[in-house]
């Protein structure tokens, strides 16, 4: 049996003579690793889906809303001005080349009643380009057409959360009728479900009207026409940049804004808004794991000081064995393989901590989580470097005991 297997042997006896001190010793590894290994699962899961919201909505796509703009000094927030409207939208259709479709929308949170019960849900007033640009299919009946939006029909599109809180199971919800601020709507389709939104947001939860019929009898409006956002869908990504300049300078000329004006709207493209989230994701990641490498670096100095301890308590069997003809190598590599065990543990009771984190967290709250085994083996290296680190210095103070000084120890 060789040196190195007979070494391991022996630290895991040493080890187990006391495995209340030797868990506690753990601690601090385990935390630190299970913290990294969750921090970075959650990171990853955040930035797939923000990609995965990205694609649903599609690359193609600008997203302009109104104000933004600076009045008395005063910088208003996004949505804070009604400066967009139908006519605007239509122009940009219209007289921007590369431009597929303009949707424009308005939105409140409205109380929704049914014949069985009531629920405060999103009503969206949009156009009948709505599935089409924001990549939606129907899971059952149909979508309003041109001809509701011209008529202002009281028709209803509803997400999966609205249906499943309006109505019980088994209802035939296709052309049954809910009502929003005494208005009857007939329900005329049902959406697929989408899911929470990268900021958390239930995207099912929604009554999709036509626009007409949201602005003119449900929702209300400051003036007719007046629009909440607009979606541009383009014929390729690769048009984005050149459609972004045109569109804003048509606004600002329909807006009749002078040089120094700032724009009285904004113009937000789905890379923008990924760069933003991401950036955001990506710091919160990079401080919680800083927090976390603290625990590693106390669970180090914890491993240095217990082994300390053992050196100090051991003292007359390393007198011993260096009489016996034990070498200084032998010591220093014993006292190693020690830390180095107790780290490789703590690494692996971590990695399954932080890998039952992550999955507790994406069942109890929703939140994505994407286990990398890059992180996992990142951590294993980790580990390993912290236990070769923090047990050098028992190690070698071990090593370089004096053999009659020790066997005299008291």
């Amino acid at each position: 049996m060789s040196f190195l297997w007979l070494t391991i042997l022996s630290a895991l006896r040493i080890l187990s003579r006391n495995p209340l001190r030797a868990g506690l010793t753990m601690l601090g590894i385990i935390i630190g690793i299970g913290a990294v290994i969750t921090m970075v699962s959650l990171g990853q899961g955040a930035s797939a889906a923000v990609q995965s919201e990205i694609a649903s909505l599609g690359t193609n796509v600008v997203i302009i809303v109104p104000g933004a703009t600076t009045i008395g000094g005063v910088r208003g927030g996004l949505g804070t001005l009604s400066t967009l409207t139908v006519d605007d939208a239509e122009a940009i259709e219209s007289k921007i080349y590369g431009i597929t479709t303009a949707l424009y929308a308005n939105r409140s949170v409205l109380q929704a009643v049914s014949e069985y019960k009531n629920w405060s849900t999103v009503v969206l007033g949009t156009t009948p380009d709505f599935i089409d640009v924001r990549n939606w299919p129907l899971a059952e009946g149909n979508f309003f057409t041109q001809s509701d939006m011209n008529s202002a029909a009281n028709v209803a599109v509803l997400g999966k959360t609205a249906v499943r809180n309006l109505f019980n199971l088994g209802d035939e919800v296709i052309g049954a009728q809910v009502r929003i601020k005494n208005v009857p709507l007939r329900v005329i389709g049902v959406l697929t479900p989408k899911g929470q939104s990268i900021t958390g947001q239930d995207q099912d939860d929604l009554v999709v009207l036509p626009f007409s019929t949201a602005e003119r009898k449900v929702l209300g409006t400051q003036f007719l026409g007046a629009v909440g956002v607009m979606l541009i869908a383009t014929q390729s990504p690769s048009d984005i940049p050149v459609v972004v300049d045109e569109i804003r300078d048509l606004l600002r000329t329909r807006h009749r804004l002078h040089p120094s004006d700032e724009d009285d709207f904004t113009i937000r493209t789905m890379e923008d808004i990924a760069e933003a989230i991401a950036g955001a994701s990506r710091t919160m990641m990079l401080m919680l794991m800083g927090i976390a490498s603290i625990s590693l670096i106390v669970g180090g100095i914890g491993i240095m000081n217990i082994l300390l301890v053992s050196v100090t308590e051991r003292t007359k069997e390393i007198g011993l064995r260096m009489a016996v003809g034990a070498k200084r190598t032998h010591i220093l590599l014993q006292f190693l393989i020690e830390a180095i065990i107790l780290t490789a543990i703590g690494g692996i009771i971590g990695i399954g901590v932080g890998i039952g984190t992550s999955s507790l967290l994406t069942r109890a709250i929703g939140w994505p989580t994407i286990i990398s085994s890059q992180a996992v083996a990142a951590s294993l290296l980790f580990s390993f470097v912290v236990g070769v680190f923090f047990g050098l210095y028992p190690a070698n103070k071990a090593s370089k005991l004096n053999p009659i000084e020790a066997l005299h120890y008291e």
